[in-house]
């Protein structure tokens, strides 16, 4: 009897661990797949972008949260994306959501669009350029006034210019 306890432990962790690349495959990101006015070659996106804008952009990556030069950037202007300059966020919708990534309560018309990403067994917003289709984060729904809505950025998806 003593063997069947790590046996059942260990059945349940063989099918979990089997079931992760079947979620993985769920989450693809009909982003990626879609045509947008910005298209480049993969060899060609690696040459425009640094490997961590790479990461997070063409391979939706994250940043690590509280690295970012742009959590603390607080001057009239707009945030645009790194890979096009296409303008996402207005600095006067950026707040401080204490999660350690830019947030913004509201989009520029226009800036974005968003796809069901059901990566990591979950399903949630991802939030991409309008104009090339590079992930920038996701949307969630506990941010402030007057939409409710937190866009949660990754930093080093965006560049900022001043007005």
């Amino acid at each position: 009897m003593q063997t069947a306890l790590p046996r059942r432990r260990f059945l349940t962790w063989l099918s979990a661990s089997a079931a992760l690349p079947a979620l993985a495959a769920c989450g693809s990101d009909p982003a990626a797949a879609a045509a947008f006015p910005v298209s480049y070659s993969d060899a060609e996106w690696r040459r425009r972008l640094t490997p961590a804008q790479y990461h997070v952009l063409r391979e939706h990556g994250t940043e690590r949260p509280g690295t970012s030069p742009l959590l603390k950037e607080h001057r009239r202007g707009s945030f645009v994306c790194a890979a096009d300059g296409h303008p996402l966020f207005a600095s006067n919708t950026k707040f401080e959501s204490g999660t350690g990534w830019p947030s913004f309560y509201r989009p520029l018309a226009g800036g974005i669009g968003t796809t069901r990403d059901r990566t990591l067994g979950m399903i949630r917003t991802e939030v991409h350029c309008a104009r090339c289709g590079g992930h920038l984060g996701h949307v969630f729904d506990d941010g402030p006034a007057p939409t409710g809505l937190r866009y949660c950025m990754n930093g080093v998806a965006m560049q900022f210019r001043p007005a």
